[in-house]
């Protein structure tokens, strides 16, 4: 039997400490057609009790194939030196958007179209950890390059048949399916092993397969529509860590483009859309070495903390009803807000219990 070792860089996790509610949206319909306009009102009501007609497995095989026909040449390899990934092929100008953690600190790439015909040389655009995003190049581009098509974030539902598309353990045009799982997901990625330590609201959880290289690819709708880049698979640190099956996240198609297009205009991200406090901090532990709350390390004056008043020392143990006591969990709470909204943060200054309405900053 042949082995193969290929370079990855596997991407983890933990599990979010807040399930939201999933729930499966079945969705089916027929159109009754009458050949025959004489037929009774009794052979009519009984066609009515029969029910909406799923798809046979043959029309959703064909579905699959078409899909595949249509994205796949979109999806890229992308070789990092020390680290394989995937892309996608944003536009007819050659950029490729796909996941900060793969192209990590290169700045010149290799990449291999899913006919495999032909390694490609690509260059970094930028890179925004912060959404664990990035944008490359290609140096030239080859003739018949194809755009991939982004859906609508906001039509994406529970329930929907997807398919994955990338690398996985450098199996280059690779494909796995199953459907949206749940929306709205915020999660954490690891600072460990190459990872971006991003918090990043508003996922998609697939139950479709991501794998170490399925990361910068995408999560395809039947309907041939890129609707997130896959990103994360979950671990179970009760399970030593071990990979969580049928557990995957992808950055809705909404947020990629919206950094895709800045970095491409402009070289950057001028305008995260995320909140910040503008301060740093880092974890502090009570008297039983449990996380405890955040101290506030450095607050840049002009900043959204300071002008509430906040201070070097100080320890953000809650915001608004969500209990802070680590780094992450204070970037967890303020991953869905947007800049400009207001929260009450809750610290402690010495043996005083304060809060403080903070007018929220920007990334």
């Amino acid at each position: 039997m042949d082995s193969f070792s290929p370079r990855r860089r596997a991407r983890r996790l933990l599990l979010p400490l807040t399930a939201g509610v999933c729930a499966i949206a079945l969705a089916g319909g027929c159109a009754d057609s009458h050949a025959n306009s004489s037929k009774t009102d009794a052979t009519k009501a009984g066609s009515a009790q029969q029910g909406p007609v799923s798809k046979t497995t043959g029309d959703l095989q064909d579905d699959y194939q078409s899909v595949i026909k249509d994205v796949l040449p979109s999806v890229v390899q992308i070789d990092a030196s020390n680290s394989l990934g995937s892309g996608v092929v944003y536009d007819t100008k050659g950029h490729i958007v796909t996941n900060a953690h793969v192209v990590g600190e290169e700045k010149t790439f290799k990449v291999t179209a899913a006919t495999g015909e032909k390694v490609l040389s690509a260059s970094l655009v930028a890179a925004y950890p912060d959404q664990d995003l990035a944008v490359i190049k290609l140096d030239s581009i080859p003739e018949g390059t194809r755009p991939a098509k982004f859906g609508n974030s906001e039509k994406v539902a529970v329930g929907q048949i997807v398919l994955a598309m990338g690398s996985p353990l450098g199996l280059s045009s690779s494909v796995t399916q199953g459907i949206v799982s749940a929306l709205g997901r915020t999660v954490s990625e690891s600072s460990a092993g190459g990872g971006t330590g991003a918090t990043i609201a508003n996922m998609v959880q697939t139950s479709a397969a991501i794998n170490p290289g399925n990361s910068g690819g995408a999560l395809v709708n039947l309907d041939s529509e890129v609707i997130g880049i896959p990103t994360l698979a979950a671990s179970d640190p009760q399970m030593g860590d071990s990979a969580a099956p049928g557990i995957g996240f992808a950055i809705p198609a909404s947020m990629v483009k919206t950094v895709a297009d800045q970095i491409i205009k402009s070289g950057k991200v001028t305008d995260s859309g995320r909140a910040a406090l503008n301060v740093t901090g880092r974890t502090v532990v009570d008297d039983n070495y449990r996380p405890a709350g955040v101290a506030l390390v450095s607050v840049p004056k002009g900043g959204a903390a300071e002008k509430a008043g906040l201070r070097v020392g100080d320890v953000i143990t809650k915001i608004d009803d969500t209990p802070v006591t680590t780094i992450t969990s204070l970037s967890e709470a303020l991953a869905s807000d947007k800049p400009g909204e207001k929260v009450t943060v809750t610290y402690q200054r010495g043996d005083a219990k304060k809060t403080a309405e903070v007018t929220l900053g920007e990334i």
